[in-house]
Parts: C-alpha cells; sequence; structure tokens
C-alpha cells in the first residue's frame, strides 16, 4: 500500500519542492589530478587520473567502485563512480534500473510511489494496485474516472446498476432492499403495496380497510363516487356507500317507524322476522309499548303485541 506522504511528497537527491527528480539523476564529481595527492584507500599517486571527492577524501574510481559505491536496490550490483545514481529515503537505484516494477517505465524524470513492500510503481500501476475495486467488475476506479460511492464502497457509473431492470443509475434517485439497488419505478413496481381497488402501486398516502391498500382516490362511495377517506362510511356486499347513500339505496326501512335502519346512531341492533325489520328500540307491543326484543311476541297483521295484550284483542 503507497504511504500517502509518498503519494505527495517525492523526494529525489537534487530537490524537496517536486514530484519528479530535476534536473537528473545524481552523478558524482569525477575530477582529473593536477596535483600530487594519492587515494585514501590504495595511496596510488593520482596524479593525471580521474578521482572522487568522498567525504572530503580523493579516492580513486576503482577504490570507489569497490569500496564506497552505494548498492543499486533493484540490480543489487555496485553504482561505480561513472554512473548516474538516483536515491529516495536511503535507497539507491542506476539510472536504468530506476523503473516501475509493474510495467517497466523508465521513472528517472516522471513521478512514482513507493509502497510497503519497497517496489517502485508509476502512477496509473500504482492506481490500479492499490485503487478501490469497483463492487460490480471487481476492476480498479481509476482516479479522476466517473464513479459512484455509496455506504463506503465505489462503483465505475456504468456499473452501479438497477438490480431489476439492469440499467444505470447514473442521476436518478434509487432505493435499495438488502444488498440491491433498485432505481424508483423497479422498487415501486415490485415492492411497493398495489391499491386494492384499481391494482396499481400506492407510492404515497394511502388508506387500509379490512387490511386491504387503497389509494385514498379510490376508496369512494359506489353510488355517488365522493370519497370516503376521513368519513363515515358502511359497507353491504363488499361495497362500500357514504351515510347518506346507504340510508337511500340500500339500507332496509324499519317495519316500525319506517326510517331506514343504518345501524349508526342511537340503537345499532335490528330484529328481523320473516322478510321484516326493525329497529331494536321500535320492536315494541303496540298497546303496551313493552319492548319484545328477545321476548316471545304475536303478530296481527303489521302490528306486533306481547303475549298479555294478545290474549285481550
Amino acid at each position: 500500500m503507497i504511504t500517502s506522504d509518498l503519494l505527495t511528497k517525492w523526494l529525489p537527491v537534487s530537490t524537496q519542492k517536486s514530484h519528479i527528480f530535476d534536473p537528473g539523476p545524481r552523478s558524482y564529481s569525477t575530477s582529473t589530478m593536477t596535483e600530487r595527492f594519492d587515494c585514501y584507500y590504495c595511496r596510488d599517486n593520482l596524479h593525471g587520473k580521474k578521482y572522487v571527492m568522498k567525504d572530503e577524501k580523493h579516492v580513486c574510481t576503482k577504490c570507489f567502485d569497490k569500496l564506497c559505491a552505494n548498492t543499486c536496490a533493484e540490480c543489487r550490483r555496485p553504482i561505480g563512480a561513472d554512473a548516474k545514481e538516483l536515491n529516495h529515503k536511503n535507497r539507491h537505484w542506476h539510472e536504468d534500473c530506476f523503473r516501475c516494477a509493474k510495467c517497466y517505465k523508465p521513472l528517472a524524470n516522471e513521478p512514482f510511489g513507493a509502497r510497503d513492500d519497497g517496489k517502485i510503481m508509476c502512477g496509473t500501476c500504482g492506481s490500479r494496485e492499490d485503487g478501490n475495486r469497483c463492487q460490480a467488475c471487481y476492476k480498479v476506479v481509476m482516479p479522476g474516472t466517473q464513479n459512484v460511492e455509496y455506504k463506503n464502497k465505489v462503483w465505475h457509473e456504468e456499473c452501479f446498476t438497477c438490480f431489476e431492470c439492469k440499467q444505470p443509475i447514473r442521476s436518478q434517485s434509487f432505493l435499495n432492499k438488502g444488498d440491491d439497488i433498485f432505481c424508483g419505478p423497479c422498487h415501486e413496481k415490485k415492492f411497493a403495496k398495489k391499491c386494492f381497488h384499481c391494482k396499481q402501486p400506492i407510492t404515497s398516502g394511502g388508506i387500509s380497510y379490512q387490511d386491504q391498500p387503497w389509494h385514498s382516490e379510490c376508496f369512494v362511495c359506489r353510488t355517488c363516487r365522493k370519497g370516503l377517506a376521513g368519513t363515515r362510511f358502511t359497507s353491504h356486499e363488499e361495497h362500500v356507500y357514504c351515510v347518506d347513500c346507504y340510508k337511500t339505496s340500500v339500507a332496509k326501512q324499519c317495519n316500525g317507524c319506517k326510517n331506514p335502519i343504518t345501524g349508526f346512531g342511537h340503537g345499532t341492533n335490528v330484529v328481523n322476522y320473516e322478510g321484516h325489520s326493525w329497529h331494536e328500540y321500535c320492536f315494541n307491543c303496540k298497546k303496551c309499548s313493552l319492548s319484545l326484543a328477545n321476548k316471545r311476541f304475536v303478530i296481527n297483521g303489521e302490528d306486533i303485541y306481547c303475549p298479555d295484550c294478545a290474549k285481550k284483542l
């Protein structure tokens, strides 16, 4: 993994301000001796010969290569006095050895990244090696490309698709179901409740009646088509009615008071006998007005009597 400071700071020998080795690889300064000096190590006379100044010592090129030269981190051979040398964080390379470990591109004058395992890589290969991978195709999401980030995961823009229709989401809104992503229309089609009346999805609002979902605009009186959401209504044979339409079109008339038996208000119980119906509070003896609900009674024409009053007729 490339450390963050290496991504932002490339520290070549000759500069602390650029990502690129500039002005170029380092070369040791060699000169030809014109005065009488001896090699610090072998004591050979350096007059008229090339030598290297190493830590303020005069060193012949042979001794330098043998005793003083840094070892190349790539080829493991000494970096001689006549070779161009590059270094980064106490590691050294021949100029030709300083290449991307993946594509072998020369990096002497190019941006590079140093991985934790010591490998040097160009920017492109480093991104491929350590970059985020798309959750759909598992290929690297290259920096600067169009992508989607969601719940700390990343996708190529074209890979972030609806689980149902397989089309890219792009700038549309979306919803998730578990780990699956759905565009709005597909989520609505697959998961939204469907109206008991029109069978279309209920996207917002709606009401519930007898454990069935309805659009508010679909829950209307069967007769006058008035909306019943938030109002009093009643049902008959699987249809719903407003109070007025139920009274006039559906409700039976009380055989006593001749008014509709709606089940609303005072006295919701009904007495039925041989095709006739009464409000419970209307089912009384014609003569003494005794309530006959749940009691024995006698019918005489359309009138009802308690047994005692019937005997006196």
